[in-house]
């Protein structure tokens, strides 16, 4: 890819389903059935990227804690789930260089500006699309 910031390839939030840090496990797990994601980022109430939670994140919570019902999912705020620095985020000036590493080793890249607000995401899907793009 040629030099340039990650801005071209950019989803920007509005168009992405995000978790917000006061939901409950269960929403969490509701919220990535319903739009069919294996991993969603989540925001603060003042939009900063505070990370990503996996459906894998979810599964080990509910198998380690075999005798949780949907119910008590509910008391589990989805912030206990967190594992922080798991999924990076680039800056939003970033260049595709950069993005290329990342892209390889997860399904999304979250870009922040500055403040740690969550400005959108990079999909592998859209940096493919980018490449085979420029080689036809």
């Amino acid at each position: 890819m040629e030099r340039r910031n990650v801005l071209f390839l950019l989803t920007p939030k509005t168009q992405v389903a995000c978790l917000k840090e006061n939901m409950n496990v269960r929403q969490a797990l509701e919220k990535m059935r319903a739009h069919g994601y294996s991993a969603i980022p989540l925001i603060a109430e003042d939009g900063r990227y505070l990370g990503t939670v996996s459906e894998g994140d979810l599964l080990w919570y509910i198998v380690q804690n075999d005798k949780i019902t949907m119910e008590g999912l509910e008391d589990v705020g989805i912030t206990q789930l967190l594992q922080k620095n798991r999924v990076p985020a680039v800056k939003v000036d970033a260049d595709a260089a950069e993005l290329a590493g990342m892209i390889t080793n997860q399904n999304f890249v979250p870009v922040v500006d500055d403040r740690n607000v969550l400005m959108g995401i990079v999909t592998r899907k859209r940096v493919m699309q980018e490449l085979f793009s420029k080689g036809s």
